[in-house]
């Protein structure tokens, strides 16, 4: 399990965000969640920011 907590641009604001997600590794933990969150929110990859990644 990871959490992740970084920010989003929605529009012309950073939003703050905590997601987290069940993965064998970091990488494909960090996979799933710019995909999750780009095909909820329409936002690109460019426009996610993760600030911290902790393995809990």
């Amino acid at each position: 399990m990871w959490k992740f907590t970084g920010k989003m641009k929605m529009g012309k604001r950073w939003v703050k965000f905590t997601k987290e997600i069940d993965a064998p590794s970091k990488e494909r933990a960090l996979e799933i969640l710019y995909s999750d969150i780009g095909s909820k929110h329409k936002i690109p990859r460019r426009s996610i920011v993760v600030e911290t990644a902790e393995e809990e």
